[in-house]
């Protein structure tokens, strides 16, 4: 009989320190997060130098209840996966020296992930990938387009120039006074919105598969501005379904042109603004209409989470790929294929 592969995974690219375990690549066996959502609400966004301090705190904690709720030993494990890029350099560091530690004390393989590609085989954890497909990326700090013809080979046709959609979503909520995270509570407002303001959509040139919604967001910004300077109220509802709609626009249309162009046989939703209802509803009505099938994983697996990094772990480890003991956080990671 074949023997499981079961992968720890660890993730601390951002505010939430989380640990799993996945079997076989596609099975979730235990998936702990330790969210830091209440801290750094106080301060309407992630301070990087609190998010390292608590990974610090809460590394070992979330590591001992993985394993205990997966009732595994260190040793019926295959691989350590760990993200090593992009992320806030103190907070990737954390899992990465933690990883090292618990692969050297346990003669484990050591994998460092790509945090993007690990958004990208959550969607592993709920179907079987049909190749070749089509990632839209949009959290955060990442707003791509990505093809892949087979596992590992990552073709990055578009990406973001200046903010990114996820970005834009939290200072649009700041401007209209949102608590953080802000990117749900625009999405919750319009939802509810009867009107909508009209705000433009930034298309760049002809052919182009990238991003750009710094305008889009200065806009909104301008809109509000002005609506003081006159003494008028803005209705928050209406200017959050303009902007959504801006947004959602434009990615479903690039999606839906990239998809068409590379003749894709699947279409994947990664990143925390993948848990955006409106872009689910956009974008799966696209897919049916253009007959591809679409994928998008539950909202646990939108955002940061191990399991993801476990599962393209996973697949590194299939294809022998290993790192050493001088695996380093890489803030800035590009994308690249395994292969390269």
């Amino acid at each position: 009989m074949k023997q499981d592969t079961y992968i720890l995974g660890i993730e601390t690219s951002c505010d939430e320190t989380a640990v799993a375990i996945v079997k076989n690549g596609t099975e979730i066996i235990t998936n702990v997060v330790a969210s830091q959502i209440q801290t750094h609400k106080q301060f309407g966004g992630v301070v990087p130098e609190i998010a390292s301090r608590q990974h610090v705190e809460q590394m070992t904690l979330v590591l001992e209840q993985a394993l205990k709720e997966a009732n595994l030993l260190p040793s019926e494990l295959s691989a350590v996966a760990v993200t090593e890029g992009p992320g806030l350099v103190g907070a990737l560091l954390v899992g990465i020296q933690a990883a090292k530690a618990f692969a050297f004390a346990n003669n484990l393989p050591l994998i460092g992930v790509h945090h993007i590609a690990g958004h990208i085989y959550a969607n592993a954890l709920v179907t079987e990938l049909e190749f070749p497909l089509l990632t839209l990326v949009v959290s955060g700090g990442h707003t791509e387009l990505v093809v892949m013809k087979e596992h590992g080979d990552f073709q990055v046709i578009g990406e973001t120039r200046d903010d990114a959609a996820g970005e834009a979503y939290d200072k649009v909520a700041r401007v209209l006074h949102l608590p953080y995270p802000g990117g749900p509570h625009v999405d919750r407002l319009a939802m509810e919105a009867e009107e909508k303001v009209s705000f433009p959509k930034v298309w760049l040139e002809e052919g182009s598969y990238d991003f750009s919604f710094s305008g889009l967001k200065s806009a909104v910004i301008n809109y509000k501005h002005n609506a003081e300077q006159k003494g008028e109220e803005i209705t928050p509802s209406a200017v959050a379904a303009g902007f959504q709609e801006s947004v959602v626009e434009v990615l479903v249309t690039k999606t839906m042109r990239a998809a068409n162009e590379y003749g894709v046989a699947q279409i994947l939703a990664a990143g925390g603004v993948s848990a955006n209802k409106g872009l689910r509803t956009a974008l799966k009505a696209a897919c049916e209409k253009a007959g591809i099938p679409l994928v998008i994983p539950p909202l646990s697996l939108c955002t940061d989470n191990a399991a993801m990094i476990a599962a393209a772990g996973y697949h590194m480890f299939l294809a022998g790929k290993r790192s050493d003991y001088a695996l380093n956080g890489r803030p800035g990671m590009e994308l690249t294929s395994w292969n390269e």
